[in-house]
């Protein structure tokens, strides 16, 4: 099974989050972006960029290239622009003979040869957008995805790798046929509430991006302060119990930068080479931050992997209390957002479109802490997890292990599944999995389940 190469975000926070996950002290703010010269003009023409009508676009890109009309809707979005080669597309062909990504499975010298002069209208081309994959040939048992998204466009724009690249890592889903679907009415989820004596803690989460700028491996410095000011400039307006304060990683107290510590919230620079070869970690720690409730059971990480990445938490095993505030949280962000002339990247066949595909549809992740000690040990619990469609890790995150017999145990599947969906599956596989432990406990036999239709 095809894993994403986003590990630094695995984890729970607090109890929920790795205790790695650290701030480097804090280093001296850059200029606000308002006093940045052209800061005006430049919002004003990225505002242009998010308005949900279609809006002409016209890109530049190198030296001779070609500069072509582009169209831009939520489903409608094409290539704008070519590049120049000085050497034909077969003497630039990566090696991927020893590679072990989802992308070297399908990339080929005919499709590289066909999309490698293409640019999308932000000038994001191919062979960023594999290069990740490309110096990072993969773990020889677990299958990375080994590619990234620049921004929106590209999912179109290099369609013929990522449609492949994205079934594969979706067991199955075919981007060009199906379409996602999206349900965030947490009403219709049953039975949210686990056994305490065996969760620990529940947690959801997802991410989003702002349509109209680029996503993390391609954006400008500038463009990464935009999107700072749009997210903190709406989450100033959350009342109730979304309340609550932004926490700017270039700004905070020493007093401050503890206290997140101590919570776990914090997050700290990328030094996984899956990312940094995806340019994730460039101008760190400029346009970064987290945000939290008063209460810091809502979350929302800043400018990190994707432009944001939304969570909700509580310690112990009411799932559906997180999940109701996940999705309150989640609108009312999405409300203030629109209310400012922006909106979320979405379209009907990829669902809400983030950086890596790994995270496309939902880009939710439902979790808890769970102690399974007599059924860790069973030589059926994997296949049981299969069936089930959930995944499991370490604690402390991907390729960590188990501490105490205590497992994090998440859903498999982001796109295809509505988030209702998704939650469900987890809501009773967990339970499934606290029965069997129940068995066990009793020294009675357990029986493996029969596998969850992937699709419908």
């Amino acid at each position: 099974m095809a894993r994403s190469y986003c590990a630094v975000l695995s984890s729970h926070p607090g109890p929920l989050l790795s205790p790695q996950h650290r701030l480097v002290p804090p280093t001296p703010a850059p200029p606000s972006p308002s006093a940045l010269p052209g800061y005006n003009m430049a919002s004003s023409f990225a505002r242009v960029f998010s308005s949900r009508g279609r809006v002409g676009i016209l890109s530049l890109v190198g030296a001779g290239s070609l500069a072509t009309g582009f169209l831009l809707s939520r489903d409608n979005v094409g290539a704008a622009s070519q590049t120049r080669r000085l050497y034909p597309a077969s003497a630039e062909y990566p090696d991927l003979r020893k590679h072990n990504n989802c992308m070297a499975s399908n990339l080929t010298p005919g499709i590289y040869a066909r999309l490698s002069d293409k640019a999308t209208p932000n000038g994001f081309t191919l062979d960023q957008a594999i290069q990740t994959g490309v110096d990072n040939p993969g773990h020889p048992f677990i299958k990375t995805v080994g590619m990234v998204a620049g921004d929106e466009e590209s999912y179109e724009v290099f369609a013929e790798i990522f449609d492949p690249v994205i079934k594969e890592r979706h067991n199955g889903y075919d981007p060009s046929t199906m379409r996602h679907p999206t349900d965030l009415d947490a009403s219709k989820v049953r039975s949210g509430q686990f056994d305490e004596r065996y969760v620990l803690s529940s947690r959801v989460r997802t991410g989003r991006s702002i349509r109209g700028l680029s996503l993390p491996p391609a954006c400008t410095r500038a463009e990464r302060r935009e999107v700072e000011r749009v997210v903190v400039d709406a989450l100033n307006g959350l009342q109730g119990e979304l309340k609550g304060r932004y926490y700017s990683l270039t700004q905070m107290t020493e007093k401050e930068q503890q206290q997140l510590i101590d919570d776990h919230f914090l997050f700290d620079k990328p030094v996984s080479p899956l990312l940094t070869c995806a340019g994730m970690a460039r101008d760190w720690p400029d346009a970064r931050g987290i945000w939290h409730n008063d209460q810091k059971t809502f979350l929302i990480w800043i400018n990190e992997e994707d432009h944001t990445r939304i969570i909700s938490m509580e310690k112990g095993g009411n799932m559906k209390r997180v999940f109701e505030r996940f999705c309150k949280g989640l609108q009312e962000v999405e409300r203030l957002i629109q209310e400012k002339g922006w909106e979320f990247m979405w379209n009907e066949r990829l669902g809400y479109i983030l950086t890596c595909p790994s995270n496309l549809g939902t880009g939710l992740r439902a979790g808890v802490h769970v102690k399974l000690p007599r059924l860790s040990k069973d030589a059926r619990f994997q296949k049981i997890l299969d069936n089930l469609r959930l995944q499991k890790r370490g604690t402390g995150g991907v390729d960590t292990a188990a501490v105490g017999s205590t497992f994090d145990i998440s859903n498999l599947d982001r796109l295809g599944k509505s988030e209702v969906e998704l939650v469900q599956i987890v809501i009773d596989g967990v339970n499934y999995l606290i029965d069997c432990e129940k068995r066990l406990e009793k020294g009675q036999d357990i029986r493996i389940p029969p596998p969850i239709n992937q699709f419908k």
